[in-house]
Order: structure tokens, then sequence, then C-alpha cells
């Protein structure tokens, strides 16, 4: 692709998550999000390959779909109240226009299109699609959390703990294990939105912060497969043991970052007095744990059929960005920062 064409997508992926944050009027975050998704799909399509084509096929049904909810809905909202402000809605409208954003992030039961969009697109594209994508989309429910049915944000949010647990133990896709950890860390944030939306901003943040940890440093070894990452060792001895932890945080296991967002949601909703609606969540989020397990016992303590001399390879090219570094040690090491992060929220 032309240098300028990209350049010119990825502005306007930016001036489109802009005008989403920036707006108060339905009419404009519609805009804004109608432009986020056609600058995303030329960059799907960057590779001319069929799977490509497919993925970025179903992510255009599957958001203008979407975005013909929220844009009906919207209408219909303002056709009674006689507004345009996102702040005034009705129960009706904020509910189906809350399906229609879950089908945006790709929540469960919404959730089908998604796994195979990331599997047909590179890296790269996943990285965009699985952080800056869902920014705009997780803005607008945050706005209208407190006018949004309880019931059905909760049981979409532990649907999407299930689904990104469950559906993620049979892979050996990184892409489509990523997609499903995707889902099961916004059920997290769904979960806990109508007590404190906060907290559902925070977890968002640190999502962002792992995800693009995890995909920068598959992208250094070009790792699609499990079997790629099996021969990491000998590739990127360094970032082999950082990769673990990062793995390891996305599962959230203490004293690594991950964990915070799940302990900080684990107690507000005992203090709401919904102890089982987190025992739920706690247990269901042990299936998302056993794949990441999974990774990191292929990944470090298995070794694949080698020839001796191709045990290591000792002249090692790769070049690792300090981008990546940082990602990586940020999410491994900022559980102390925790409270600071939230006295700055």
């Amino acid at each position: 692709m032309n240098p300028i064409a990209y350049t010119m997508f990825l502005t306007s992926l930016a001036i489109g998550t802009s005008i989403t944050l920036l707006s108060h009027h339905w009419l404009l975050a519609w805009v804004g999000l109608e432009i986020n998704t056609l600058a995303i799909i030329p960059i799907m399509t960057k590779t001319p390959h069929p799977r490509a084509i497919e993925a970025a096929t179903k992510y255009f049904l599957t958001q203008a779909t979407a975005s013909a909810i929220i844009l009906f809905s919207a209408l219909t909202n303002a056709w009674k109240t006689g507004q345009w402000d996102m702040m005034l809605m009705t129960d009706l409208h904020t509910s189906a226009l809350s399906i229609a954003l879950m089908m945006k992030l790709g929540l469960a039961p919404l959730h089908f299109w998604m796994p195979e969009v990331l599997q047909g697109i590179p890296l790269l594209t996943g990285l965009i699609l699985s952080t800056w994508q869902k920014i705009a989309p997780m803005t607008i429910i945050i706005q209208v959390s407190q006018s949004t049915n309880t019931q059905l944000i909760i049981t979409i949010g532990l649907l999407s703990i299930l689904v990104g647990g469950w559906a993620g133990i049979n892979q050996t896709q990184l892409r489509k294990i990523l997609a499903f950890s995707s889902i099961g860390h916004l059920g997290w944030m769904m979960i806990v939105l109508k007590f404190n939306p906060q907290l559902t901003l925070f977890n968002f943040m640190i999502y962002i912060l792992m995800t693009a940890a995890m995909f920068s440093t598959l992208m250094i070894i070009s790792a699609t497969k499990m079997l790629d990452i099996s021969t990491s060792w000998s590739k990127i001895p360094t970032l082999t043991p950082i990769m673990l932890l990062t793995l390891l945080s996305l599962a959230g296991l203490p004293p690594l970052t991950g964990f915070s967002p799940k302990l900080l949601i684990s107690v507000e909703l005992i203090k709401q007095d919904s102890i089982m609606l987190a025992a739920t969540a706690m247990l269901a989020s042990l299936l998302a744990m056993f794949f990441y397990l999974r990774l990191t016992y292929i990944m470090t303590l298995t070794t694949p059929p080698n020839t001796s001399p191709s045990l290591l390879m000792w002249n090692l090219t790769t070049k690792i960005n300090p981008t990546v570094t940082t990602l990586n040690i940020c999410t491994i090491m900022m559980l102390p920062l925790t409270p600071s992060i939230l006295m700055m929220m």
C-alpha cells in the first residue's frame, strides 16, 4: 500500500475516534464511529489475500448493522425527547443502543465475527482492531451506563467471561486465542459498569496496555500459531521470559498488573452485595486461566524436535523495539501504581 494512503487511513482512525470522544451529539458520535469503520477496512485488505478480504467483509457487515441500530435508536430517542444530547436517553432506546455497541465491541453472544476477523488479518491490524477500535464504543457505553438496564449488562458480561474462556481452550491459533481473551476481559468490564464506571475505565486502560504488549511481542517473532512460540526461546531468549510474564498478567495472576482490575472489580461487587456474581465471574475466569497457562507451558517447558546445530541461533539478528520492552515492563510491574492511577482518574 502507498505510504501516503496508509498514513491517511491511520489519520482517519484517529480523527474518527476523536470526534466520538469529543461529541455530546448523537449524530456526531455516529459519524465518528462510521469514519473509524471505513478507515480500517483498507488497512485490513492491505495484503490482498482471500482471508483478509473475507475478514474485511465480515467486519463491514457487522459494523454496518450495529451502526444502523445506533442511528435508529438515537433518531427515535431524539423524536421522543426532542434532543440529540447523549445523556438524555430513555430506557428502551438505551437497551437497543447498548446491544449495538456491544456488537461493535464483540461481546457475547454477538461475538461470532471477532475471532474470524482477527484470524484473517495481520498482527499489526489485529492490534489496532483489538485496542484502538474499541475506544470509541467503550466510551459511549460508559457515558450512557447510568440509564442502561442492569440485568442486560450483567448477563452479557457473565456470558462474555464464560465464552471467552470456554471457546479459547481448544484454539491453536494465537490470534483467535487473543480474540477470546479480549471477549473475556470486556466481560469483566461490563459486570462492574453499573456499579462503578471508573473501574470499567481503569480495566479498559490495563486491557489496552496488556494486549498491545502481547501483540507487539508476537510481531517481533512473526508468531501466529502455538508452534511458533514453542521455538521463541531460540529467537528472542531475553524476551521469552518476559512474554511468559505478560501472558500470566493477561490471565490475572498476582503480583502482575493484570491482577489489579480483577481484584478491584471483585471487591466492588462484594461491596454491592453481589457476592454470587463475583464468585461466578472468578470461577468462569479459571477457564481462560487454563489456556494462558497452556501457552506458557508450550513456550517455556517444552522443547520442539530439533537437530543439534539448530538448538540455538547464536547469531541473533532480531532487534527489539524499546516500545515493546516498555509495554511489557508496564504489563508486568504496574500493580504497585494502581492506587496512584485511580487517584488521577
